[in-house]
């Protein structure tokens, strides 16, 4: 019996995993992978107009929306503040616990040394640092240990842009309109928050018109949903073609050591 492929996504805020990755994850789950998101802050601080705890339950429910659309199976929330994250030892062993809960094969995340929000820099030194001893029984009580330790990857934001290395390249054109619809599943960032913060909240469509906000998605994000220049070497090198929707993933130096080409037949997406 072939054993089931068991990715995590861990992220800062509900919603990252969906737009870095969230292509990627639904061709997965639809070759019988067991896909998890886990969003290390509940989300609370992103709006111009909600209440912390109003927001953080909208959100909850915009994540788990989004995990259907995909065909994520699980999307842990921690109840930690969006914007007060920091590295110390209860979150280093919630993202173990969760690490080996799951008994990840392969896990991503962010890039921990570049510019950009302070929470995601510090989602991705947790996950470093727990990876670190995910193959260690003594450290978190009740779940084993991992056997060894997984692969990881890690995704693109915004200020990991100029550092980031397109190891792996995977073509998401036939997972595109999933990955859309649950980007704009989360309405608080999408077509709420962002678009007020950057200044176009006033072509923002309604929350439900999906002809409106197909658009409206790729064309205030494109960096993160069309494929670009960078990536089309690799891609032309796994598919002998190049494609117009790509999400891309560097091999971080920590986890298991494994070859890009390891990852791609592991993947075989």
């Amino acid at each position: 019996m072939t054993k089931q492929l068991k990715v995590l996504v861990i992220e800062a805020h509900p919603d990252e995993a969906e737009m870095y990755a969230g292509g990627t994850a639904a061709l997965l789950a639809d070759r019988g992978a067991a896909v998890k998101f886990m969003s290390l802050t509940n989300g609370d601080a992103g709006h111009h107009e909600m209440s912390r705890e109003a927001l953080k339950r909208r959100r909850a429910r915009e994540a788990f929306k989004a995990a259907d659309l995909l065909s994520v199976l699980d999307y842990e929330i921690l109840d930690n503040h969006d914007g007060e994250l920091f590295s110390d030892l209860p979150l280093r062993k919630a993202v173990l616990r969760a690490i080996c809960r799951w008994r990840a094969d392969i896990v991503i995340t962010f890039h921990d040394e570049c510019e950009g929000h302070f929470d995601n820099r510090v989602a991705a030194r947790v996950v470093r640092e727990a990876v670190d001893f995910c193959t260690n029984d003594n450290v978190v009580d009740l779940v084993p240990a991992l056997t060894q330790a997984p692969i990881c990857l890690r995704m693109t934001d915004y200020g990991a842009i100029p550092t980031h290395k397109h190891d792996i390249v995977v073509d998401v054109t036939d997972s595109i309109e999933r990955k859309l619809r649950a980007c704009a599943a989360h309405a608080t960032q999408f077509l709420e928050f962002s678009p007020y913060e950057r200044g176009f909240l006033n072509e923002a469509p309604k929350e439900g018109d999906w002809a409106s906000e197909r658009p409206f998605v790729l064309k205030h994000w494109p960096e993160f949903m069309y494929a670009v220049d960078g990536m089309k070497p690799a891609l032309q090198a796994k598919y002998g073609r190049t494609a117009e929707f790509a999400e891309s993933f560097d091999l971080a130096g920590y986890g298991r050591a494994v070859s890009i080409e390891d990852v791609n037949a592991l993947l075989a997406v």
